[in-house]
This record gives structure tokens, C-alpha cells and sequence, in this order.
């Protein structure tokens, strides 16, 4: 998607500017799009808006797929691990505080042990917010279904995808912490559909959830009637995946 271009008359029209012009349409607050191809084209461009609007959220989702070159090319993904991390400096450089998240396939046709270390590898620089790690299935139809043959066994895709799991367990947990004693804005969703906050310090409010404009996710008590609004929680406390907070007052 972030590649689409319109032809207008003597303009094309990239997503860079879709999202510029949204962000001047009054009653939009938050501007959040997924998911990117780590392309060259228009990505500087896309992120200058980013970093120049207040509406167009500082998220970046940008499946890698895999850390070996190898395994990207059986996979037909035109760029290079190098390249690939490249992106992302770019995409820090131009936008402070920019969260990244990424998508893995793990065990794809060919993918030996030195494929997959590089994959580590590649996790470990990214420092994702969140990552997505899928373990490779054929797909009837596609390429790679027609044209190579599933050689990793079952048992192995599992290791590999417990291990990933853990590497990117552990950054997200780091990426979380320092979100410890911070207020954050929110746009509350709405109900939390899991309990995770000590009941007796509720005031008799439901939890609720919201999200951050850099995607993570927050639960704390407060009325239900903040669902579709933004609220201003201070963080407590902090897991991979999800901050726990407070409402303030500023609320």
C-alpha cells in the first residue's frame, strides 16, 4: 500500500500525500495505516508526513519475513536484510519515537539453522515493538506450494519459532519498561475483555482498553463512557505486551 499512486490530471497522488490531507480534515484525530512492503519508493516521503503531522500516528508495521537473503529470495521478496534495516534507521532517523512492528515466517522450503540465526539476528537490530512469527504451512495456490517442497520438520519449525518468540519477548519487554511512571494519551476502544487490574482499586469502574498512537496497548479502570474518546493514563506497570495504568485527572 505504500506504494499506491493515483493519476490526477497532471498529479500523482502517493499515500505520503493520502495521509496529509486527511490529517487536515477536521474531526479526524488519529491517522494509522498498515501494512508496509519495505520498498524504497515513497517510503522518505511517507515518513516526513509521519513526523510533520499530529494526526498521522508514529507506527510503523513492516513484515520482514526473514533475516536470510537466501530464504528472501525463495520467498520473492525483492530487497535484502541489509536494506531492509536500513529502512528502519531511516524510518527512526526521520521519526523520534517511531514504534516498529514486523512479521516472520519460520521454517520456510530451505531455511537451515544459519538461515534462521540470521533471522535472530535481524530481530535483535530491529528491536520490534511487537512481532508477528508465523510457522510456515503450504498454501494451496501459491508459488511456493507449487514450486518448493516443505523440508522442515514439524518439531524444528516449533524450536524455531519458541526461540524467536523469546528473543522478541524480551526486546518488547525492554521497549515496555520505559514507559514505567509516563502519561500517555489514549484512544480508549472500550471494555478490556480480559481482567488484569486488582478489582478493589477500580472505584467501582469497569477496565477498560485503549491504544496509544505508537500502538501499544493500555488497560486501566475507568467509565465506559471514555469508549471513542481519548483519555490520559500514567503507566504502573508494564508487561511485553500491554502497559497497565491509571486515569489522571488531566482525563
Amino acid at each position: 500500500m505504500n506504494s499506491y499512486e493515483y493519476k490526477a490530471g497532471e498529479r500523482t497522488w502517493s499515500l505520503a500525500d493520502l495521509l496529509e490531507s486527511a490529517g487536515e480534515i477536521d474531526g479526524i484525530e488519529w491517522i494509522r495505516f498498515v501494512t508496509s512492503y519495505p520498498a524504497e519508493k515513497y517510503f522518505v516521503d511517507i515518513m516526513q508526513v509521519m513526523a510533520g503531522s499530529p494526526k498521522v500516528c508514529e507506527y510503523l508495521h513492516i513484515p520482514a519475513q526473514s533475516g536470510s537473503d537466501k530464504i528472501l529470495k525463495a520467498m520473492n521478496r525483492n530487497y535484502s536484510s541489509r536494506r531492509y534495516l536500513d529502512l528502519l534507521g531511516r524510518a527512526r532517523e526521520i521519526v523520534p519515537g517511531i514504534s516498529i512492528a514486523g512479521d516472520f515466517i519460520i521454517g520456510f522450503p530451505g531455511e537451515t539453522e544459519e538461515d534462521f540465526k540470521a533471522t535472530v539476528e535481524l530481530v535483535e537490530k530491529a528491536r520490534y515493538k511487537n512481532a508477528f512469527i508465523f510457522k510456515y504451512s503450504p498454501r494451496p495456490g501459491t508459488t511456493s506450494d507449487k514450486n518448493l517442497q516443505d523440508t522442515v520438520p514439524g518439531e524444528i519449525k516449533q524450536r524455531r519459532n519458541v526461540e524467536l518468540l523469546a528473543v522478541q519477548e524480551e526486546i518488547s519487554d525492554e521497549l515496555s519498561r520505559d514507559f514505567l511512571d509516563r502519561q500517555v494519551e489514549v484512544l480508549v476502544e472500550g471494555l478490556s475483555k480480559k481482567p488484569h487490574l486488582n478489582s478493589a482499586e477500580s472505584n467501582d469502574n469497569p477496565q477498560l482498553v485503549g491504544r496509544t498512537s505508537t500502538d501499544y496497548i493500555v488497560v486501566f479502570n475507568g467509565p465506559q463512557s471514555l469508549a471513542g474518546q481519548f483519555a490520559q493514563v500514567k503507566i504502573t506497570e508494564t508487561s511485553p505486551l500491554t502497559l497497565f495504568g491509571r486515569l489522571t485527572q488531566d482525563s
